[in-house]
C-alpha cells in the first residue's frame, strides 16, 4: 500500500523524528501511559491519541492546552479533558509515577538558570514510573562550544540569535548517573549549519521503588 504525505501526517502528526524512532524500535507500546511535559498544541501526541494510548499532558500556555484538549476530543473522545493541565513543568500536579513514558521535547532549554532547570527536570522525573522511559530533546553546546556566547551560567546566546539554557555531554551523563538511570541510546546531537544544536537524551529509570532525585 502506498502512503501519501497527507496520510502520514494524518496518522503521526508533526511528531518529532527522534520520538518516531523510539516508536519504530518498539520502546513505546500501546499499553504504556504517556505524559508529555510541555506538550504545546499536541504535535507529538496525534499518533498516541488515535491509537488508544493513555495520554496526559501539561503546558504553561492556556491557549496551547485548549488546543490540545480539542485535538484529544476529536481523536480520543473517551479521554477526559482533565488529562491536560495548564501548569509549568516544575509544578506538575500529576500523581507520582503516573506515566510509563515522559516526553519533554524542546522545553528544558527555556530554563532561566540551573535552579529552574533542576526543578523542571525533577518535575518530569517525579511523574515517571520505575523502569519508565524519559525522552528529552533540548539545546546543547555539544559540537558548537566555540560558537556560543555565555550570558550567565549555562544561559547562552546561540549564533541564530536565540538565548537558551545549554547542557553538554558531561552534564547529561552526570544527571543520568544521579537519577539512577541508564542511557537507552547514546547521546545524539544535531548541529544545524553552525547556528544551533539539539541533543536527544533518552534514559530509563531504575526499577527500584524509590527513585533518587538530585540537587
Amino acid at each position: 500500500m502506498t502512503h501519501t504525505m497527507s496520510d502520514l501526517v494524518a496518522q503521526f502528526g508533526q511528531i518529532d523524528i527522534y520520538l518516531f524512532d523510539q516508536l519504530l524500535r518498539g520502546r513505546i507500546a500501546p499499553s504504556m501511559r504517556i505524559l508529555e511535559a510541555g506538550c504545546g498544541t499536541g504535535r507529538n501526541l496525534v499518533y498516541f491519541l488515535q491509537s488508544g494510548y493513555d495520554v496526559s499532558g501539561a503546558d504553561a500556555d492556556p491557549a496551547a492546552i485548549a488546543t490540545v484538549r480539542a485535538l484529544a476530543a476529536r481523536l480520543a473522545p473517551a479521554l477526559p479533558p482533565d488529562r491536560f493541565h495548564t501548569e509549568p513543568l516544575e509544578r506538575l500536579s500529576f500523581p507520582p509515577a503516573c506515566a510509563d513514558v515522559v516526553i519533554c521535547s524542546a522545553v528544558l532549554h527555556f530554563a532561566r538558570d540551573e535552579a529552574q532547570f533542576s526543578a523542571m527536570l525533577e518535575g518530569c522525573w517525579r511523574v515517571l514510573s520505575p523502569g519508565g522511559l524519559f525522552f528529552c530533546r533540548l539545546a546543547s553546546s555539544i559540537g558548537m562550544e566555540d560558537r556560543v556566547d555565555p550570558i550567565a551560567g549555562r544561559r547562552c546566546r546561540l549564533p541564530d540569535g536565540s538565548e537558551r539554557f545549554l547542557v553538554d555531554e558531561a552534564m547529561l551523563m552526570t544527571l543520568t548517573r544521579d537519577l539512577d538511570a541508564e542511557l537507552v541510546d547514546p547521546l545524539k546531537t544535531t548541529v544545524v549549519q553552525n547556528q544551533r544544536c539539539m541533543t536527544t537524551w533518552v534514559i530509563r529509570a531504575g526499577v527500584s521503588a524509590k527513585k533518587k532525585t538530585f540537587v
